[in-house]
């Protein structure tokens, strides 16, 4: 079993979003089924699932032991950019979905790195995400780490609490930009009335920063990069949205009208930093825009300064 401490940041969070937030493997509804189980203490007392969280609490969370896998391996062609005993950095395409979930339950990312991989995956996820680090939206196009034991996913894992494994996004927004470069410094949290969504709540939400750059300048159109400091969901999109500018295609926090030829947003995770593992030294990959996205930009009107 893991023990994991976690502090609340702000008051009457949801233990379930609470926990799910804190920890970037766990799922909702995997919160809430550790919550009934008792998994989640406060002074080493069980709460219960109803109870709220209070700014500044520490709260203690045992992960059990991983269940054993129940998913079938696809021999899915997979884009292998990085991979050792440890680690394996798949880019993943547009349509992709990462992990199992209700309409998609086979033909994931996750069916193909239980092939490629065997039984080197870390199983800290349970049976539905096996190695999965992190994640990226099923219309996003990138670079994605797993990890093939638990010693490495533990230690990813606390890389992404502590913003030390880096991610860098390629995406086109909609609108100009007065400036070359900013920051999005805005708390996000799950969307009051939508839950399907997320957005910026300075009361409820998680700190989320997100800087971004410009490329190049089109007509009604911006080619930027995003670095992520921290890894929120949906993070990029949510603050381009925020501040004006939704990323094209983005039929959910932007324009409900497709741009033709897109099937989402127009976002390609295109770098990751992170340190390794086992050896404690660097490891930067990264990954070229991918042809779908060659093809907006060649389709921008009125490239200028």
């Amino acid at each position: 079993m893991t023990k994991l401490t976690l502090t609340a940041g702000t008051d009457g969070l949801r233990l379930d979003q609470f926990a799910a937030d804190q920890v970037e493997q766990l799922s909702r509804s995997g919160a809430q089924r550790l919550i009934e189980e008792g998994r989640l203490t406060k002074d080493g007392q069980p709460l219960k699932k109803n109870a709220r969280t209070t700014a500044g609490a520490r709260y203690e969370l045992t992960l059990p032991d991983p269940e054993p896998v129940a998913l079938a391996p696809q021999n899915i062609p997979l884009d292998i950019v990085y991979e050792d005993g440890d680690v394996v950095v798949v880019n993943k395409p547009v349509g992709m979905v990462v992990h199992p979930a209700p309409g998609h339950p086979d033909g994931t990312l996750v069916n193909a790195l239980l092939f490629h991989c065997g039984d080197s995956l870390s199983g800290i996820n349970g049976e539905t995400r096996p190695g999965i680090v992190h994640r990226i939206d099923r219309d996003t196009s990138g670079l994605l780490i797993a990890a093939k034991n638990d010693f490495a996913h533990q230690a990813l894992a606390g890389q992404l609490q502590d913003h030390s494994l880096a991610r860098e996004y390629e995406a086109v927004a909609v609108g100009g930009f007065r400036e070359d470069s900013g920051t999005v410094d805005a708390p996000i949290g799950r969307h009051r009335t939508d839950r399907k969504k997320m957005a910026v709540d300075p009361l409820h939400g998680r700190p989320a920063i997100t800087h971004w750059e410009v490329l190049a300048r089109y007509s009604g159109y911006t080619h930027i990069t995003c670095r992520l400091e921290t890894g929120r969901t949906h993070q990029i999109r949510v603050h381009m949205a925020s501040i004006g500018h939704p990323l094209l295609g983005d039929l959910v926090y932007g324009s409900k009208k497709p741009w033709p030829g897109l099937s989402g947003q127009c976002l390609h995770a295109r770098k990751l930093r992170f340190v390794h593992p086992r050896t404690g030294e660097p490891v930067e990959v990264e990954c070229p825009r991918p042809g779908w996205f060659q093809d907006v930009l060649d389709r921008m009107p009125g490239a200028f300064d």
